[in-house]
């Protein structure tokens, strides 16, 4: 911040001096004065807004006098936040039809300067957006109640139409690739005067259109603060209440689940990296089915014939498990070994001492067993926290897939190929990669995992810890050197 801008946290309440300027106001906060930006506030429905309802009982007249001001209070200050609802909603539509026919409507008339993967770019899924928000606005204006706004219904609004809001996901996620196209086309002169003459000829306000394609992005994030403030002014008793409160919840899950899928999104280069990091990689690429990690660590992985235990580096990603051998000499490279599905996988907890199935005795175990095919992995923790650790990260896997098909939450093909074409990159940049194990030493570090990961799991992942060779160990097993 500068020395002149006013620093302040959601829920402040700032009392606005100078507004003479578009983007950027003058206001005081507590002890503070100074610029902030306009658009990261919404300015407050009711300015007179008494602190408490007892200021709203006192009147000139007797209690009963005072109770029915109050009330009409109250409902003049529900009709001030419904009013606003609606007029924002149709300034927002008037807003999004002006880039769709201001904007996208002459971009697609010019092939020439523009294709339409660029303008998918640019614009992102904003013309659904613009559908879905004038069946919304239809909706608000059936329940506003002309003659009495108080008495408007808008919560049942809100739920019906809950589920298209999710569209915004894909806005959001897309919008820095817009910021960084735009950025790249105000180079070119010809863009510059050709998106000044769309604005023009729509007679829209002056603002660039990187600005106008930031507001379904603000209007996301405002809907909870409205229905705030509406179930604020909202009695128990009003029909409306329960909607309204359900209404407010929702819409939080909603930009909760937004938030979600950007942060996953962004995890997805981070994954890639890591395949890449990978030696001998076998079989499809791990964004095909999947796109969190969930949880990291070493294991010993017990095989038949004659039980071989084997150290193995697990990781826990949705819908599939990757398992990986150190490097004898670098142990923070990593040797691609197989994948479980964890789809259609049934977890077993076992109890200490000899297992059934392969006859050796085990501590800290539990076994993969896959129904469909029958094969199973018997695997061991060296501590039993590691082992419940382990178990709670396969519950919570499953429930992560869960959610992921309620939501709709899926990777394109096209978010795929771009993370793995970045990775590739990255690894072209870099030190080469060995081609075999005579040049362990050109081979590069494992990049770091997403940073939703508890820190010491990251760790483990990007520098694991050096144990002592079992080289020898293996060795003095075998037949021959037997006595």
């Amino acid at each position: 911040m500068d020395d002149q801008e006013l620093g302040f946290k959601a829920g402040d309440v700032i009392e606005v001096m100078d507004a003479t300027n578009r983007e950027w106001w003058w206001g005081r906060v507590a002890d503070g004065e100074g610029w902030f930006p306009a658009s990261f506030v919404r300015l407050r429905v009711n300015q007179d807004e008494p602190a408490d309802d007892e200021e709203l009982g006192t009147g000139h007249g007797g209690a009963g006098d005072g109770g029915a001001e109050a009330q009409s209070s109250k409902d003049q200050m529900r009709t001030n936040v419904i009013n606003e609802i609606l007029s924002t909603e149709r300034d927002y539509i008037k807003h999004l039809r002006d880039i769709c026919e201001g904007y996208i409507r002459q971009c697609r008339k010019r092939a020439d300067m523009f294709s339409e993967e660029q303008l998918r770019t640019i614009f992102g899924n904003i013309e659904d957006i613009y559908r879905c928000q004038k069946a919304f606005v239809k909706a608000l204006e059936q329940k506003f109640n002309r003659e009495r706004p108080h008495l408007s219904e808008l919560g049942a609004c809100f739920l019906e139409h809950q589920a298209d809001f999710q569209i915004y996901s894909e806005y959001c996620n897309n919008h820095p690739n817009a910021c960084v196209e735009l950025s790249r086309l105000a180079k070119l002169s010809k863009y510059v005067y050709f998106f000044e003459a769309c604005r023009l000829l729509q007679k829209m306000i002056d603002i660039s259109l990187d600005g106008f394609l930031l507001t379904p992005v603000q209007k996301i994030c405002k809907y909870p603060l409205q229905l705030a403030e509406l179930l604020k002014y909202t009695p128990p008793q009003h029909r409306d209440f329960k909607d309204v409160e359900a209404a407010l919840h929702a819409m939080k899950n909603v930009a909760q689940l937004i938030n979600e899928r950007k942060r996953r999104l962004e995890n997805i280069d981070k994954i890639a990296q890591w395949q890449s990091s990978i030696e001998d990689w076998e079989g499809e690429d791990l964004l095909v089915r999947s796109s969190e990690l969930i949880h990291s660590g070493e294991l010993t992985r017990v095989t038949q014939p004659q039980a071989r235990s084997q150290q193995r580096m697990f990781f826990l990603f949705d819908h599939q498990l990757i398992y990986c051998k150190k490097d004898l000499l670098r142990r923070d490279v990593l040797y691609y070994k197989g994948r479980v599905d964890m789809d259609g996988l049934e977890v077993v907890d076992l109890e200490d001492g000899k297992d059934k199935e392969l006859h050796v005795s085990v501590r800290n175990a539990f076994r993969l067993r896959c129904g469909p095919t029958g094969e199973s992995h018997l695997l061991c923790a060296k501590k039993p926290e590691q082992k419940q650790r382990w178990l709670r990260a396969f519950a919570r896997e499953r429930e992560q897939v869960r959610l992921d098909q309620e939501t709709g939450f899926s990777i394109t093909q096209l978010q795929r190929k771009q993370a793995m074409l970045n990775a590739s990159k990255q690894q072209a940049l870099g030190k080469p990669k060995a081609l075999g194990r005579p040049y362990y030493l050109t081979r590069q570090k494992h990049p770091a995992l997403p940073a939703s990961l508890p820190q010491q799991q990251v760790l483990v992942l990007a520098e694991p810890k050096r144990k002592p060779s079992t080289f020898w160990h293996s060795i003095s097993r075998l037949a021959p050197f037997r006595k």
